[in-house]
């Protein structure tokens, strides 16, 4: 097997002809006269086209030529460098997987060039069949659109291919049989109420915490003490990194007198930790364990020791020093699941889940019930800024419309 090199191709010369020629893929370019400024301007365009196409030779023939498995999986080595934060696949990077996985079910030995507005509606509408919400099957058509917009971009299909999938709209609402998604409603604050006992102190911090900023999720998880600065009245926290940083928005979230309340507490550590400990929310329970045990601990098996040891796993899990969003909301579901046991005449595992997701409630919720309240007493505007978007639609629909303020002036006026 050849030893893989990292060298780009070398500027030749042909002897026989004295041109100066660059071979790229086993294809050889010639450029023009050996030495000349021309030809080396030529090789300057051939290697950067080269490089940017991750040392794949551009050729007019070859994109006629390609296949959709051929130009998928080209856009995959490149979506797996550039869907990354802080080093990790992004969830966006996944919800390719599933589109290139879709298109390759059907039309894996189909011609780039002639998947055309047919394929992608014939695509779109295995979606609706599996059962995506009209929201998720548009998202996923985009995507397929972005595909090919890629491919152009890198002359690997005709830029007419890309402009006729451009052509076909997305789903409409009420003009599809592709379901709707359920909004996300705000969370009642005496179920929040209910559950706070059932959880450890960390998670009851990130709870109050949120509930006072309506930050998102994964902005409680990855706080840091070095992030916030406490030296003025309202104390300023600047995520490492967020949602829309890949647009060059800047994120400022302001912690008022509630939020510092939540948060001093977990501040008494190194700059560099994160403020909210998983494993010291594990911690938390073992000793909760262990106080309330019946027998004295040196009858049987004590804490830290087994009397027949089982065998140690090759990849043994262990506590993070901090919460991401998927063990924070499953932190939370299990607090729920205490909150509001299933009854004992629930017997089918069916009908177990069916009342743990209706009792359950999630993180993102308490954004929604804090953003409510802010449009509520101080508008819309006010709303828009603490919770950091750009766009004021994308406000309304975290913060639910004030009902109270539409049936006073019914009620005066209708």
């Amino acid at each position: 097997m050849p030893k893989l090199s990292k060298r780009l191709p070398k500027y030749r010369c042909h002897k026989p002809t004295n041109q100066a020629y660059v071979e790229l893929n086993k294809k050889r370019y010639y450029l023009g006269p050996y030495g000349s400024q021309k030809s080396r301007l030529e090789y300057d365009r051939l290697i950067g086209e080269y490089l940017s196409t991750a040392r794949m030779a551009v050729d007019a023939s070859h994109c006629q030529e390609m296949d959709m498995g051929q130009l998928c999986v080209r856009f995959r080595e490149f979506a797996a460098g550039y869907y990354l934060k802080n080093g990790k696949p992004t969830s966006e990077l996944r919800s390719y997987d599933t589109v290139i996985r879709s298109l390759l079910a059907t039309y894996l030995h189909t011609q780039a060039s002639e998947f055309g507005p047919l394929a992608l509606r014939a695509v779109r509408d295995q979606w609706v069949e599996a059962g995506y919400s009209r929201n998720v099957c548009n998202q996923m058509h985009r995507r397929v659109v972005r595909i090919f917009r890629w491919a152009t971009e890198h002359e690997l299909v005709d830029v007419t291919v890309w402009q006729r999938l451009k052509a076909v709209q997305t789903l409409k609402k009420g003009r599809t049989t592709a379901r709707e998604k359920i909004p996300i409603p705000p969370v009642d604050l005496d179920r929040v109420a209910a559950t706070i006992p059932h959880l450890s102190p960390v998670v009851q911090g990130m709870i109050r915490l949120q509930l006072a900023t309506g930050m998102r999720p994964g902005e409680v998880c990855m706080m840091r003490k070095r992030d916030v600065d406490t030296s003025g009245d309202v104390w300023e926290y600047r995520p490492e990194s967020h949602k829309t940083e890949h647009h060059g928005h800047d994120r400022v979230i302001y912690l008022g007198p509630q939020a510092q309340e939540a948060l001093r507490p977990f501040l008494l550590r190194p700059d560099d930790s994160h403020c909210f400990s998983a494993a010291e929310s594990i911690e938390y329970f073992r000793r909760m364990r262990e106080q309330a045990r019946k027998t004295p601990a040196h009858h049987g098996n004590r804490r830290g020791k087994r009397l027949q040891p089982r065998e140690r796993s090759a990849n043994p899990r262990q506590p993070r020093d901090h919460f991401d969003s998927s063990s924070y909301a499953k932190a939370i579901a299990r607090g729920c699941k205490k909150a509001w046991p299933a009854p004992d005449e629930l017997v089918d595992p069916a009908e177990i889940k069916a009342w743990n997701d209706e009792y359950r409630w999630a993180p993102n919720q308490l954004r929604h019930t804090k953003g409510t309240q802010i449009r509520k007493l101080y508008g819309l505007e006010s709303a828009q800024v603490i919770l950091g978007h750009s766009n004021a639609k994308v406000t309304e629909v975290y913060a639910e419309r004030d009902a109270e303020r539409a049936r006073k002036v019914a009620a005066e006026i209708g």
